[in-house]
């Protein structure tokens, strides 16, 4: 038996982090970043440079990862709209052919009462507010305030946290379950699934990892002009409902970022303990290692910090690929988290999988067909529909272009990423660049009807509102900055 691309089928292990931008990684080029362990991971399998979240959002590029299905199918539209099983998903699928599909660590799906298709769920996060998430997020006519913003400058420094603490116990558990696993689960390829929660803030570095940053220089932020954010009005409201920026100075930004250059190392050396446990258990050979981040961090660029845009930063993500027969090099087709469940299958050699079979450029590809095969031509979506935005917004990324359309008539974006990679110079109103914009918009609307999706999203939105009580009601349940670890 061989998988699709041709492979003898093997265990997968998928190490996922959250909020790990791809610039700060140093198989990435970055000079500061020190990531030895995926470096070295980089080095001995494929590295796409062109991985994108097919939402900048935690929750939506979750419930994609999962199914391998875009947003606007999944209908996990925002942080309060979790995946719980309802749509089929790799995990499901492996199980229903008795592969063991577990999982260790983060999860960010509703609840573990639902049967979210893992044969194990391991240390599970779920999410807070008894499985609604981020309810206040719903608030959107008009938008709710988010004062936790604040509480992102105050955590910035050397130190542990809750986030770190939980890491460590993901990690030790992965390398458990790793030291008591034959090669084989029942004589069939495993999938597991160990999801880290670094270098997602807190911004709070354990000394070790924040001390290898001293006195070094870090990048200096990208932005049009000083302290300025985009003049694009969605972009615009969007700093300024998630205006995590205005509460740091020079002072602590520094600190901020060298926080966040420190939980990339801190989590390169968790995956380092991890890689080390495959190894010692006899199965490395005979297993094939995936790296990917669920979305990115904006890192104070364009005046941001977290995600929910469309700038690389945030939109972008890390994604290697290591293991016997998988081929060594750098790949720049245009690829995504939706193309992962059909990689796992792939990997394991799953036949009759709903995440095989691909017929439109977008919809997910294995990822080994990729490697062996790149595609030049392939375009692939992402889009938001969460809190602190007025509309629904979607990106189309093509050979050199990055297309942004918003919803209800505001004005789209178009970002030449050869000539302008920092994304400083906005041409969505170029005369020169109307053919441009006429094909990109081309390729989303054979997606889908953007204005349509985006209706569905507010209607969805309202209609789970409006069962919980209304805006009044919501405002009151918990809120938070990040979720609470054992909600």
């Amino acid at each position: 038996m061989s998988s699709q691309s041709g492979m003898k089928p093997k265990n997968v292990l998928i190490l996922c982090s959250d909020e790990h931008a791809r610039a700060v990684a140093g198989c990435y080029g970055h000079a500061v970043a020190r990531t030895p362990t995926l470096d070295r991971l980089a080095a001995q399998g494929t590295r796409f440079t062109r991985a994108y979240t097919p939402s900048p959002i935690c929750i939506a590029a979750r419930a994609s990862l999962a199914t391998g299905t875009q947003v606007h199918e999944t209908r996990c539209w925002s942080s309060s709209e979790p995946f719980y099983g309802q749509h089929d998903s790799w995990m499901r699928r492996l199980r229903e052919q008795d592969h063991a599909a577990v999982s260790i660590g983060k999860l960010h799906f509703r609840s573990g009462q639902d049967d979210n298709g893992f044969t194990e769920e391991i240390l599970p996060m779920y999410l807070a507010n008894g499985g609604r998430g981020w309810p206040q997020g719903l608030i959107r006519r008009p938008l709710a305030d988010f004062p936790e913003a604040a509480e992102m400058a105050k955590d910035a420094g050397p130190g542990e946290s809750s986030y770190t603490e939980y890491d460590r116990e993901i990690t030790a558990e992965a390398c458990r379950w790793l030291k008591r696993y034959p090669r084989v689960i029942k004589n069939k390829p495993w999938a597991l699934f160990v999801s880290l929660v670094s270098p997602h803030f807190p911004l709070t570095a354990p000394p070790r990892f924040y001390d290898l940053y001293e006195g070094r220089p870090l990048p200096e932020t990208v932005a049009p002009g000083p302290g300025a954010r985009s003049v694009h009005p969605v972009v615009e409201t969007l700093g300024n409902f998630f205006n995590y920026d205005d509460y740091f100075d020079p002072g602590t930004r520094e600190l901020g970022k060298r926080a966040y250059f420190g939980l990339c190392s801190f989590l390169d050396d968790n995956i380092r303990q991890i890689l080390q446990a495959l190894e010692d258990s006899g199965a490395a050979r005979d297993t094939v290692v995936l790296y990917l981040s669920d979305h990115g961090e904006m890192l104070s660029n364009h005046g941001f910090w977290g995600k929910s845009v469309m700038y690389e930063d945030s939109a972008g993500i890390p994604l290697l690929m290591a293991g016997a027969e998988v081929p060594r090099g750098v790949n720049e087709t245009l690829v995504s988290l939706s193309d992962i469940p059909a990689t796992i299958e792939d990997i394991v050699g799953l036949r009759g999988g709903g995440a095989n079979g691909a017929t439109e450029p977008w919809q997910g590809r294995s990822l080994l067909e990729v490697a062996q095969e790149p595609d030049p031509n392939r375009f692939i979506i992402s889009q938001y529909h969460d809190g602190g935005s007025p509309t629904g917004f979607y990106m189309i990324r093509h050979g050199r272009w990055k297309y942004v359309y918003y919803a209800e008539g505001y004005p789209c974006q178009l970002f030449d990423m050869q000539a302008d990679p920092d994304e400083l110079r906005d041409l969505g109103e170029d005369r020169e660049h109307e053919g441009q914009r006429e094909e990109l918009h081309g390729y989303l609307t054979a997606i889908l009807d953007p204005e349509e999706v985006n209706r569905q999203a507010f209607a969805d939105q309202a209609a789970l509102l409006e069962s919980w009580g209304g805006p009044e009601t919501v405002r009151q349940m918990q809120t938070f900055n990040h979720t609470p670890v054992g909600s």
